[in-house]
């Protein structure tokens, strides 16, 4: 059975562009133990996934060099500032707010802990 590559994969068949996949593929082995495959469907979004969340200025520069030869991996549905907090992988989420501004004052206070404000009672 022969695998063919859908006409928006087609740069993977330029070698130096599938050397930098494979350096990232490997960056991101190192780092967070996730295998990629080649013939993954979301292969470019977990690649700018991982680039984003990665420690590593070689896996950034890397991802950045290959952006640079393909602009069509580029995301296009990523705005600035729509980006969710994290902490160690997970979403944070906001907690809801106090019922009232008034009732809450002199009871609550906010405070941030991991990462993330939490309403606790005041001393």
């Amino acid at each position: 059975m022969m695998m063919t590559l859908a006409p928006e994969r087609s740069w993977l068949l330029d070698r130096g562009l599938l050397k930098l996949v494979h350096q990232c593929r490997r960056l991101i082995l190192a780092e967070f133990g996730v295998k990629l495959h080649l013939t993954d469907e979301d292969l470019e979004q977990r690649l700018a996934s991982y680039a984003k969340q990665s420690r590593s200025s070689h896996l950034t520069r890397t991802w950045e060099e290959l952006i640079e030869q393909v602009p069509e991996l580029t995301d296009e549905d990523a705005t600035p500032g729509s980006e969710d907090k994290r902490y160690r992988g997970q979403a944070l989420t906001e907690p809801p707010a106090p019922a009232s501004a008034a009732e809450g004052e002199g009871k609550t206070r906010t405070i941030t802990y991991r990462g993330r404000k939490m309403v606790v009672p005041a001393h």
